[in-house]
């Protein structure tokens, strides 16, 4: 019985007949591969003109670094629809693959030889003060977001509350800092032309921008019973 099913199988294989190669997910090592199945649905095929910011923007990648854009990647970001793709974090994929990920994204994406000589505004930083960043804000980005934040000719309201409730204070950081170059908005040092803006003015302006959140009332602070 063996013989008459090895023979086939010989003959088969004599003729040319093609043997399909299965990869387990876990073994996938090919960054075209792990991009399109766990990033381009948000941030597009070639790292933008997806719903999600860029991520082939030179400027967010040398503020942001790639350790930390591991960090990213494997445990998500908090308060935003980025989620954790770690094994360890409830996700798919394993070390190597995150670090493959963050790799060639630099790779392909970062052009450091730009921002040698730039003292880049730190990636996080405290909040600063709410009202010196109003002023801020009038300087650098009123004539774009209408005076008060509510939105101008093009852009919409960035004071909103149902924008804010999707926006975490880092995300608003890292926009004021690496702007959109996606949607046209300036980053630091193109807000305000021949002034960027020093690091304490972002981390006020960003607390400015954090001040306008309206944090829910619970049941009990409506004044409606718990059952």
């Amino acid at each position: 019985m063996k013989r008459w099913f090895l023979a086939p199988a010989i003959l088969l294989l004599g003729c040319g007949a093609r043997v399909e190669k299965f990869v387990m997910p876990d073994q996938v090592t090919d960054f075209a591969v792990l991009y399109k199945a766990n990033c381009s649905g948000c941030h597009g095929e070639n790292g933008s003109t997806g719903a999600a910011r860029p991520l082939n923007d030179p400027l967010f990648l040398a503020v942001t670094g790639k350790q930390t854009l591991r960090d990213a990647i494997a445990n998500g970001v908090p308060k935003t629809a980025m989620p954790a793709f770690a094994k360890n974090g409830g996700g798919d994929l394993t070390d190597q693959q995150i670090a493959i990920l963050a790799d060639q994204m630099e790779a392909r994406w970062s052009r450091p030889q730009e921002f040698g000589a730039i003292a880049l505004p730190p990636y996080s930083a405290e909040l600063g003060d709410p009202k010196a960043g109003a002023a801020v804000f009038h300087a650098y980005c009123a004539s774009c977001h209408g005076e008060e934040g509510t939105g101008g000719a093009k852009p919409g309201s960035i004071v909103d509350p149902s924008f804010l409730a999707l926006a975490s204070d880092q995300s608003l950081r890292t926009t004021v800092i690496a702007g959109r170059s996606d949607e046209g908005s300036p980053d630091y040092r193109n807000a305000a032309p021949g002034h960027p803006m020093a690091p304490k003015e972002i981390s006020d302006v960003v607390a400015w921008l954090s001040s306008h959140r309206v944090v829910p009332m619970n049941l009990s602070q409506r004044g409606t019973k718990l059952p």
